[in-house]
């Protein structure tokens, strides 16, 4: 079955592996529940909990940027070679 895209290949490669750790952290971060599931320490008032999870806000954002940003790449770079091989 081919891809309708054009580009193919359902290969693992260390670029994909990084866009899934990328996309799983923030995951993993908060279902460990028992690593945040605290009032201390404290950050400006604010108690852990809720100032680890809003730094995981942050984090996660910067993560799924940075996961867009390597499959763009990736992609780019696969249909380059699938270019060069057709010709």
């Amino acid at each position: 079955m081919s891809d309708a895209s054009g580009v193919g290949g359902g290969a693992v490669t260390p670029v994909r592996v990084v866009i899934g750790l990328c996309l799983v952290a923030p995951f993993v971060a908060m279902l460990w529940v028992g690593s945040y599931a605290k009032t201390g320490p404290a950050f400006i008032g604010i108690p852990f909990f809720y100032w680890y999870q809003m730094l995981w806000v942050i984090i996660s954002t910067i993560l799924t940027v940075l996961a867009h940003r390597l499959w763009q790449h990736d992609q780019r770079a696969r249909a380059t070679r699938k270019d060069g091989a057709a010709q």
